[in-house]
């Protein structure tokens, strides 16, 4: 079966949102887990229960987002252009705070001083953190446009700054973004651990949710009510080459409310970002913590299609030269490019999921104190 161009192009949209999600639900929790680690450990002990219930899947974890940057690269090369050269700084931030969870996690418990644990549980905490923070300003500057142009080459150039970054409305992002993950970390160390850090991680996932809740309706209404969207006027087919100066493009208050009009079933993903956070709050509540799992990814994935519908067919849209944005029409690759991609993930995506799931399964269970004692040579 080969798919025409089109199709492909809406094809690999879809498979980058799902690779989003994916990255969101295995690796948010392990974020979600290290930004909780130096508030709901009270003791050494109980930080060593707390990293061996991620310890040994983080990594894993981790291929979602390395997916999702490699597909992002080969399916939409003018997007991975634009994106690196403008959030270039805000990329090496996530990068230098991702580099203290494998030397946290393994090098964290091999010195028994407290002064060489507590430095690392923190360097944990900002290993955590800071990534889940900047994702969500990077999302947010996305929805508010980029300052970048394409010259006569199709050559991305930036005219912002670190600092422009930094706007309120993106930062409400970050909120929504940190807020959810940690919610989702959470959840998990719920499910995975026992009393006395059980009953404080419910505490925190109850909290996280409440913030994500006003933080993702926040931004909704600022959305609606002082957020210019980007709207195309006019645009060469849809399975053309990739031009992205072909078409006419204009910024409209409200465009990016346009699509819930045009197709309502897309309101069932705003809808899902707040119901599946309510009910997780519900659930951990009720001491539900396996169903409250399933509603934070929901949540979650729900937050990740609100943003991915609102701009839709945007992908990286700029607020300079508007003409210059990048969309799902204009910013792929070939179509065999597309091609070969779209059966290489149908073999590979299936044999991640199924691994992963077997690493889950193999190392399920709950993990307490008395299990870190007696594994103290083993357990991170």
């Amino acid at each position: 079966m080969i798919l025409d161009y089109e199709t492909l192009k809406l094809v690999w949209w879809l498979l980058v949102g799902v690779l989003l999600i994916g990255f969101a639900v295995t690796d948010g929790f392990d974020m979600g887990v290290g930004a909780l680690l130096p508030f709901l450990g009270k003791t050494d002990e109980e930080r060593r229960v707390i990293i061996n219930t991620v310890g040994p899947h983080w990594d894993g974890n981790q291929v979602w987002f390395i997916t999702a940057g490699g597909a992002i690269f080969a399916a939409w090369p003018a997007v991975y252009a634009a994106a690196f050269s403008g959030f270039y700084i805000a990329m090496l931030l996530v990068l230098f705070a991702l580099f203290f969870r494998p030397v946290g996690f393994d090098y964290r418990s091999k010195v028994a001083d407290p002064r060489w644990r507590n430095t690392w549980d923190w360097g944990l905490f900002v290993g955590g953190a800071v990534p889940a923070l900047l994702f969500g300003v990077a999302f947010g500057n996305v929805i508010l446009g980029v300052p970048f142009q394409l010259d006569e080459f199709l050559r991305p150039s930036y005219t912002g700054n670190f600092f422009g970054l930094l706007r309120p409305f993106a930062l409400l992002a970050g909120v929504v973004s940190l807020s959810m993950l940690v919610m989702h970390g959470a959840v998990w160390l719920q499910m995975r651990t026992a009393d006395p850090i059980e009953s404080r991680a419910r505490r925190a996932a109850q909290l996280a949710g409440i913030v994500m809740i006003a933080a993702f309706a926040a931004a909704g209404l600022w959305l609606a009510a002082g957020v210019d969207g980007f709207r195309i006027v006019t645009m060469p087919a849809t399975d053309a080459l990739p031009n992205p100066l072909a078409k006419t493009v204009e910024i409209v208050s409200g465009a990016w409310l346009e699509n819930y009009g045009r197709y309502p079933w897309m309101m069932a993903a705003p809808a899902l970002g707040l119901g599946g956070a309510l009910l997780t709050i519900l659930l951990v509540t009720a001491r539900r913590p396996g169903f409250a799992f399933v509603t934070s990814s929901l949540a979650m994935a729900g937050v990740i299609l609100t943003a991915g519908f609102s701009m839709f067919p945007f992908v990286m849209p700029s607020n300079t030269v508007p003409n210059a944005s990048l969309t799902v029409w204009d910013a792929p690759s070939s179509h065999l490019t597309l091609t070969v991609m779209f059966w290489a993930a149908m073999i590979f995506v299936p044999i991640i999921l199924a691994y992963t799931t077997w690493t889950y399964k193999s190392m399920w269970g709950k993990l307490t104190v008395e299990y870190v004692r007696a594994h103290d040579h083993e357990a991170y």
